[in-house]
């Protein structure tokens, strides 16, 4: 029962998404206007949330980077979001630099990405199959199982779940876990 219910809920927010996502601006951290949904190539969209501050998500970084490298080639576009107003342009600057981040980056100050995807702590993902007014939310969750709670980590994971989705979306198969439950700093603590 749980996991229908998840999965409605995924499918309503997919629906609402793909409704107003297209339009979507936010900026990045150098000030410039960015419709992250326009890109016309892509086969799949990551919003990876992120935190200057969150140790969990800093860990990721190398696992983000890397998993931004393996898909990036397949279609899919990677962006880390900042949400908040309180994270300022040159403390995501200086985070990107910091963690040798390439990804491109957003600024989420009024938490519409937040919104849109559903989201509540850092690191977590939303993904995004298809493109503007067509991309639908088709998971949203941890990276993966290696945080099993707060204070208690596995050397490594035993479940891949961004990779999971991923290659459910490149290839044309529907996600069998749309959503899953991060571990993380609370979004919501954010002004």
């Amino acid at each position: 029962m749980n996991r229908l219910r998840l999965t409605l809920a995924v499918s309503i927010l997919g629906f609402i998404a793909a409704s107003s996502s297209g339009q979507l601006e936010l900026r990045s951290p150098d000030g410039q206007l960015v419709r992250p949904f326009s890109k016309s190539d892509a086969t799949a969209t990551v919003f990876v949330f992120v935190r200057t501050d969150c140790p969990i998500s800093n860990r990721y970084a190398p696992e983000i980077e890397r998993l931004s490298e393996k898909y990036r080639t397949r279609g899919v576009h990677f962006w880390l979001v900042y949400p908040g107003r309180t994270v300022s342009p040159g403390s995501i600057q200086a985070h990107l630099r910091e963690y040798s981040y390439t990804l491109p980056a957003l600024q989420d100050s009024e938490k519409k990405l937040v919104k849109l995807t559903g989201v509540q702590v850092t690191p977590e993902v939303a993904v995004y199959a298809g493109t503007g007014d067509q991309a639908r939310l088709v998971y949203h969750g941890r990276i993966d199982d290696r945080v099993e709670d707060f204070g208690k980590a596995r050397q490594a994971p035993s479940t891949h779940d961004l990779e999971e989705a991923l290659d459910a979306v490149l290839e044309g198969r529907p996600v069998r876990t749309p959503v899953t439950r991060a571990i993380g700093c609370f979004i919501a603590d954010l002004e």
